[in-house]
């Protein structure tokens, strides 16, 4: 090994199709930072691109008609038009990596692509996409398309793919290693090989001294270990590392040494820490090869190896008497403001595929293109919802970063990639810290195109919506979880049905989509509750002011407040007793709720047509076949009387600073004759405008909106601006903050946040 080992960064299969999962990306960064180069890989788009090209799909077919396996007649379909796939496999796979748009039309209105059993039930494309999306409806098909054959890999040779998972059963909630240990010592599958392949052309061509794997995933555990295994093969002195979210919540507890054949270090919570002092054991091994060498006096210099191992923070190894062994020095975590910036370099950013794999607004983007991935702050700043895990330091450890360095490393990012689409990864985006990088973007006149997730919280006010969409916020996700006061109390979510309802609307308004995570069978819930929730959903829906959502069945975890004490949330926790190796979920008893899996289909259904505007009218019995459920007790215009509650007056938001969006309005001189008037011109981005008052009005107005227009560093309260006011104005300040010419100003972009 040299000084400055040489280091590899994987990301093993599967995350996504469309954008590279940001973990390597930001360990470079940081590293980087710290003069450490890296390589970065994403194995998992290289697998698809080499398992989903003419002659990956050629090896696929050749292996079925040798291997004697049992097809489904879907299969054997598939298998006769072998000629139609290896033909068209190559353009869908250049369309979907948008090299090749014209192909859209043939997808669309020919029989270009070979059809199998996931075009069954293909939806009604005309009613999702309307008459000019022609290239969507060809992405989703093109989808499907790439579906099928991923139905028929797993039937035959690939049993474990899948496009967002790997072998995903073998790590869900494994408390024992055995059956991955028994996955991983059986001959590897031709998807198997295929990743092999790959990972010993990128070994000759990096030659590691340190490999680091992060698996956020339980789908993305199995490859690997494979390719930790091979690694470990090709290079014997290699150094393997792993972390993650998946060891972050699953792998705490650890006491499986034979997981160690694989991986040397494997690290929880944040990684920077942590690889910087296995960097510095590493270093020091190889300076204690080194040191076998005399130096001049004939003495040979010593490095205290022992000394560095307990210097480890938050990282397992197996010792020397062969036992799992947890080292956690009290080094002070990196603060959030020093991780650096994601370094995408080295990865084949044109080369990812953009999907619609199913017809849900939220879910396009998160599949549809690609993002750069950032994050405002560490943590949540809420963390208190009960069926989170609020106690592991990714939500609990909070940190805010300033927003001159996120657009300083948004701008860096940009220029590197050269896309200016954003999302941000928080847990929970803090409004406040959103408030300062969206002036921070406008001040900068940096355009980009971002979204996010957040808490459905008052401080999101219609003003604050209208500055995020302003500074390129297109679409917020937030957790509505159940929808019901009482079980929203009991989650300590902090909101309301109410409040909800007015955060959503003033998304909705300044244009940005909203996407709400929901949820059933929490702990007590009763059927009526879950009845009444989706009537609140479906008011939602009906009043417009949701447009994307998706239902999640309730799931008890080991580091969540209902997990650690659930005599609080009456229920009883029923095992998985803890193993030697993973241990999360928990398996739970709850007696005074009701059993939810009969409702999952009927609310799934119900919430794909609300998404279509289909069936709004509709009782709820509808969506439920051979399931009889109470009639709902939510009152039917829940929604709409949230919505009627009155704003405060501007003259109560004093100590509000003053925002305007606008450019600075043209204001010819003043006529000095009595009763003239002055007239202000604004020439906006779609339509002019002008507001004609009193000279004195005007000029205050006008030197008000030119000083809000060219400067953003100064705040400006409302009451400052009030303390100008000039007295010779005809009116008073109050009665002005009520007028028609202050009301067109407010609708025009005159903010108050």
């Amino acid at each position: 090994m040299s000084a400055s080992p040489r280091i590899l960064l994987l990301t093993p299969p599967l995350t996504q199709l469309n954008t590279p999962y940001p973990a390597t990306a930001y360990l470079k960064g940081f590293l980087g930072s710290r003069g450490y180069a890296c390589t970065q890989a994403d194995l998992g788009l290289e697998l698809v691109l080499k398992l989903f090209s003419e002659e990956g799909l050629a090896r696929v077919f050749a292996e079925i008609e040798a291997g004697g396996f049992e097809l489904s007649d879907n299969a054997r379909r598939m298998v006769r038009l072998q000629r139609s796939y290896l033909s068209t496999i190559g353009p869908v796979i250049r369309f979907l990596q948008n090299k090749d748009n014209t192909l859209a039309p043939r997808i669309c209105h020919s029989r270009f692509l070979p059809e199998a059993g996931r075009f069954d039930n293909v939806a009604d494309l005309e009613s999702a996409f309307g008459t000019m999306g022609l290239t969507d409806q060809a992405r989703h098909l093109a989808t499907l398309y790439l579906e099928d054959l991923a139905d028929l890999i797993k039937e035959t040779v690939g049993p474990q793919f899948g496009f967002s998972r790997y072998a995903e059963k073998l790590a869900m909630s494994a408390t024992s290693f055995d059956a991955l240990h028994e996955a991983l010592h059986t001959p590897p599958n031709l998807v198997d090989r295929m990743l092999l392949e790959l990972a010993d052309a990128l070994v000759a061509r990096v030659q590691p001294d340190v490999v680091g794997f992060t698996v956020p995933f339980p789908g993305n555990l199995y490859g690997a270990l494979r390719l930790a295994g091979r690694i470990k093969q090709l290079r014997p002195t290699v150094k393997i590392l792993m972390g993650g979210g998946y060891p972050n919540t699953e792998l705490r507890q650890i006491r499986e040494p034979r997981f160690f054949d694989y991986v040397d270090y494997l690290t929880l919570d944040d990684g920077e820490g942590p690889w910087l002092r296995i960097l510095d054991l590493v270093v020091g091994c190889q300076l204690s090869v080194v040191s076998e060498v005399p130096d001049s006096s004939g003495e040979k210099p010593t490095t205290n190896n022992q000394q560095l191992t307990t210097n480890l923070q938050r990282t397992f190894l197996r010792n020397a008497v062969g036992e799992v062994e947890y080292i956690n020095h009290p080094y002070p975590d990196i603060p959030h403001p020093e991780v650096g910036t994601p370094d995408y370099s080295d990865l084949p950013l044109t080369e990812y595929l953009s999907v619609i794999e199913v017809l849900n607004p939220m879910h396009r983007l998160w599949s549809d293109g690609r993002w750069n991935k950032l994050t405002i702050a560490h943590g949540c700043y809420w963390k208190r919802c009960s069926f989170c895990d609020v106690t592991l330091d990714y939500i609990g450890r909070y940190e805010t970063a300033p927003a001159t360095l996120l657009v300083d490393r948004i701008e860096q990012i940009v220029r590197q990639t050269g896309q200016t689409g954003f999302h941000f990864v928080d847990e929970a985006a803090p409004p406040l810290a959103l408030r300062d990088l969206a002036v921070e973007l406008l001040r900068r006149q940096v355009s980009i195109t971002w979204w996010g997730n957040i808490r459905f919280e008052k401080t999101f006010t219609p003003d604050l919506c209208r500055l995020l969409a302003a500074s390129g916020c297109i679409a917020v996700s937030g957790g509505l979880e159940v929808a019901s006061d009482r079980l929203l109390a009991l989650m300590e979510k902090g909101v309301t049905i109410a409040q909800v309802a007015r955060v959503t609307d003033g998304f909705t308004q300044a244009g940005i989509m909203v996407h709400a995570y929901l949820m059933y069978g929490f702990p007590t819930e009763t059927a009526q509750e879950t009845v009444d929730s989706l009537e609140v959903v479906r008011q939602l829906f009906q009043a417009g002011i949701v447009q994307s959502g998706y239902w999640h069945r309730f799931s008890m975890t080991a580091h969540s407040p209902v997990g650690k004490n659930p005599a609080k949330y009456q229920v009883a926790a029923i095992g998985p007793e803890p193993g030697d190796f993973a241990w999360n979920d928990l398996w739970h008893d709850d007696p005074t709720g009701t059993d939810h899996e009969q409702f999952g289909p009927g609310l799934a259904k119900a919430l794909y047509n609300y998404m279509h505007g289909v069936a709004l009218h509709e009782p709820l019995q509808f969506w439920f076949d051979g399931l009889r459920i109470p009639r709902p007790t939510v009152p039917r215009q829940l929604i709409q009387k949230a919505l009627q509650e009155a704003p405060k007056p501007d003259f109560a938001k004093q100590n509000l600073r003053l925002f305007w969006l606008g450019n600075a309005p043209e204001l010819p001189p003043l006529d000095p004759r009595p009763g003239a008037r002055a007239t202000l011109t604004f020439y906006e981005q779609a339509e002019d405008f002008e507001l004609k008052t009193t000279p004195a009005l005007g000029q205050w107005l006008h030197d008000l909106l030119t000083r809000l227009s060219t400067d953003y560093s100064t705040k400006v309260l409302l009451k400052d601006a009030a303390a100008t006011f000039p007295p010779d104005a005809g009116t008073s300040s109050e009665a002005f903050l009520q007028s028609p010419a202050w009301l067109l100003l407010r609708e025009k972009g005159l903010l108050l946040f």
